[in-house]
């Protein structure tokens, strides 16, 4: 399949990239089903790559209404190949171990609460802002998740702390992307549908800043952030992800969710 352009159509793209985030990182997190490190975990671990797989379906459902081309939720998921993805990198990492995808998680969980809210504050898009407030619900839960494990595993043992502190130093190199704005970005701020990224950035950091310093973790000093992937240039992890994820659908298209 060729690159799709689609900044003819902003409204589009911007929702496929909720829908994308959403979609790889429930994906990843649905790894650990059956691996978790106890049963409490990887019920918790499950039903939280639930949530972001239910709401990659809300967003989905839209974007194929946006387009209007008769494509359905599932053509969007499972029929495009890794460059027409426009998730941010760090959603695509690896889980590694559990302080790993902990890490990744917090991370993510905290852009993602403070960007739901000013989605439900500031879109002019209804429908969005329905999928907004039924997905901060759920955030909310998962900030919460995420952070309390950085913390106890940072501010546990001689181990758990360096195991943390090592992912710390991996992956705060992709925290930069989320809070970035492109020209997608604008455009969205522009129509009024979307969310000004700048508005967050702060309180992303003091958020974060709050929860390693309880972690008695320490972010890395100027790391080099790493973008492209909201524009399709992606790592090689995805090309794996969406190589499992889509194997049934394009082994056998037409089936459904």
């Amino acid at each position: 399949m060729a690159y799709e352009d689609y900044s003819s159509q902003p409204k589009f793209e911007y929702v496929l990239r909720l829908a994308d985030t959403s979609l790889i990182l429930g994906h990843r997190l649905s790894e650990w089903t059956g691996h978790g490190p106890v049963l409490e975990q990887d019920i918790a671990i499950t039903n939280i790559a639930l949530d972001l797989v239910g709401q990659a379906r809300l967003y989905y459902q839209y974007a194929a209404k946006i387009e209007g081309k008769g494509r359905t939720e599932d053509d969007l998921a499972y029929h495009r190949d890794h460059m027409d993805f426009r998730n941010p990198f760090l959603v695509e990492q690896p889980n590694g171990h559990w302080g790993t995808t902990l890490m990744r998680s917090c991370i993510f969980d905290t852009f993602h609460q403070l960007f739901l809210h000013q989605l439900i504050e500031h879109s002019n898009d209804e429908h969005l802002v329905g999928i907004a407030q039924k997905s901060l619900k759920e955030v909310n839960y998962h900030q919460k998740y995420s952070s309390e494990w950085v913390i106890r595993l940072g501010d546990g043992t001689a181990e758990s702390h360096e195991k943390m502190q090592t992912a710390l130093d991996q992956l705060w190199r992709y925290s930069g992307e989320l809070i970035t704005p492109d020209t997608l970005d604008q455009k969205a701020v522009e129509e009024g549908f979307g969310v000004d990224l700048s508005s967050i950035s702060s309180a992303f950091r003091q958020k974060l800043d709050s929860v390693f310093a309880e972690a008695t973790l320490e972010i890395p000093n100027d790391t080099y952030m790493q973008t492209g992937a909201k524009a399709g240039l992606h790592s090689e992890h995805l090309s794996y992800i969406l190589a499992e994820m889509q194997s049934v659908q394009r082994a056998m298209p037409g089936l459904s969710w």
